[in-house]
């Protein structure tokens, strides 16, 4: 909570925030499984919104207005809410990290600037026809037509400094330990 000071729950994930001896500022979301308990507890701070088009995230990104947004809890237990949570990411104009177990994921800007220790793994999944440009990878991406159905940039490695431009929806993974690289990148700073 140091780097992203206020805490917001999507749906059940404000029980799981109370588990940990926390109290979300919001808890968002069609309420189908926060418990009564939880919803009791929290009492103001819960917020439904019932349109059922889009998921609990997607949600909280929309009604989250932060400079940026650190995701955590959408990764891991069902592989359907995982992907529904990086498409959520891909499409949202916020700043969004999401935190994974193992990995740290961004929608890739533009441009972006990042220093790595040689050896780091960098992926690049597109959501989308894209084109990139890159130094300080072991395999550049120039010249690469990547796309979901086609071309992936799972597994490629840093040199060191590592920058890639790029043009398309694509989200950039690296190990969780390089979080701190990804918000210096960004123009993030921990508190």
């Amino acid at each position: 909570m140091t780097i992203a000071p206020f805490l917001v729950a999507a749906d059940g994930g404000g029980d799981h925030a109370l588990a940990l001896g926390l109290h979300p500022e919001a808890v968002i979301g069609d309420l189908d499984s926060l418990s009564k308990s939880a919803h009791e507890q929290l009492g103001a701070r819960v917020h439904r919104i019932t349109e059922q088009d889009s998921t609990d995230f997607a949600k909280c990104l929309r009604a989250i207005k932060a400079p940026f947004v650190m995701a955590l809890g959408f990764t891991g237990l069902r592989l359907d809410h995982t992907l529904a949570a990086m498409t959520d990411l891909i499409r949202s104009p916020a700043l969004v990290m999401m935190l994974a177990e193992r990995e740290v994921i961004i929608r890739c800007p533009t441009h972006i600037a990042l220093d790595l220790p040689a050896g780091t793994r960098v992926s690049l999944f597109p959501f989308g026809p894209v084109t990139a440009r890159s130094t300080g990878l072991r395999w550049p991406l120039d010249g690469i037509a990547f796309a979901p159905d086609s071309r992936v940039g799972t597994s490629n490695e840093a040199l060191g400094r590592v920058e890639i431009t790029l043009e398309g929806a694509a989200l950039l993974m690296l190990p969780r330990e390089n979080l701190g690289a990804v918000l210096q990148a960004l123009g993030v700073s921990a508190p």
